[in-house]
């Protein structure tokens, strides 16, 4: 009777398991149990060597994608199958219905868990496999980063969802623990208000993640200015980016700072830049020379790509005049060090040769009016 609402052909077996125990009347329960389980466990593992020979055949010649997934889902998929075959092994064994039911629901709970870890190694190989296709390392990056950060970011949030919805339907398997799943499923938190209350940081990332990936306001490999600080874009997960600074300190950010406070992204749409060096120079200074000379620095540079330079005078206050050095590079990196490149240059091309450009201090001395002066006593 307890096998009333299973197929027929698991009732047909439990019945076959049942007579022959009745041939056997000699060995105990126990032993008819184990003996049992270890037949079915057997049989399982033996279907998915075969199984998983098949696949490997099929999938010889196909893409890499298949060839990972059918590798990464290997052991995976043997849990998935033995854990089944225990689940029928208890059930046609002569085991009492209670401890029956509860192993089943236990195995029923370890199965949701596995089939979840499935899907997430799917989606891992998928990302890889995606990946693949570009090269980051090229000088002209732009299209692959925009790929592969739209990629890592979507795997992420995927690989979030997934596990909030496998735990959801396992914790569903268990009665004192239904609501629980129905709370994470729903997306209400775990336990009422103050869970939901906990979670609301996670999901606020969540979504800002999507916004990142879908508008991409950054990229993994940007040069951005942010707190104040240069550095590149290293890591972007689901929660938080992680900026490697220019020595090397790395400055970790939640999601919704790129998405609620202004940041500098110096390479949002191409890579490369325009450096400025600023110098304070004499009233006296000739111009043309240290434009000319700023020309030949750049020329003679590795770092100039041959794009922009110019010198101008863009301020001039009450000793000394502003001269603007303007020089474009690669990326954010070279233009950083041709910029310093610049300034130690141009400061030595003054010292040295230019002297009249160095700010110097005046002192005026006005002749007396005639008629005035000082009396000496």
């Amino acid at each position: 009777m307890r096998l009333s609402w299973m197929p027929i052909w698991i009732t047909d077996l439990t019945a076959a398991v049942t007579r022959l125990w009745r041939r056997f009347d000699w060995l105990p329960e126990w032993a008819v149990i184990g003996l049992v389980l270890l037949v079915f466990v057997g049989g399982g593992w033996l279907a998915h060597k075969l199984l998983f020979g098949i696949l490997r055949r099929l999938v010889r010649k196909r893409d890499v994608f298949w060839r990972g997934v059918v590798e990464r889902g290997r052991i995976k998929f043997r849990i998935l199958m033995v854990l089944a075959a225990i689940g029928i092994g208890v059930t046609v064994s002569p085991m009492d219905p209670l401890p029956s039911a509860q192993i089943r629901s236990v195995l029923l709970f370890l199965g949701i868990l596995t089939a979840g870890w499935l899907a997430a190694g799917v989606m891992d190989m998928w990302a890889v496999v995606y990946m693949r296709r570009f090269n980051i390392q090229t000088e002209d990056n732009l299209v692959a980063r925009k790929h592969i950060t739209q990629t890592r970011i979507l795997q992420k949030v995927a690989k979030v969802v997934i596990a909030l919805v496998t735990l959801g339907l396992a914790l569903m398997t268990i009665a004192g623990f239904r609501q629980w799943g129905v709370s994470i499923l729903a997306s209400a938190g775990v336990v009422g208000i103050i869970a939901g209350f906990a979670l609301q940081p996670v999901l606020t990332n969540l979504l800002a993640g999507i916004q990142i990936a879908m508008t991409q306001p950054i990229r993994i490999d940007d040069a951005v200015i942010v707190e104040g600080e240069w550095g590149t874009v290293e890591e972007i997960t689901s929660t938080y980016v992680v900026v490697k600074l220019w020595d090397w300190r790395r400055m970790v950010l939640p999601l919704t700072h790129f998405i609620q406070k202004p940041f500098q992204n110096w390479t949002r749409e191409t890579a490369r830049l325009i450096g400025t060096a600023v110098l304070y120079v004499d009233y006296e200074a000739p111009i043309d020379r240290l434009r000319a000379e700023l020309e030949r620095i750049c020329r003679e540079s590795p770092l100039w790509d041959g794009d922009v330079v110019s010198l101008q005078v863009t301020d001039i206050t009450d000793r000394v005049a502003q001269v603007r050095c303007l020089a474009s590079g690669r990326n954010g990196a070279v233009v950083f060090d041709l910029r310093c490149d610049i300034r130690e240059k141009m400061l030595a091309f003054m010292r040295d040769q230019c002297p009249e450009a160095l700010p110097r201090d005046r002192l005026a001395l006005e002749r007396m009016t005639e008629g005035k002066g000082v009396t000496s006593r």
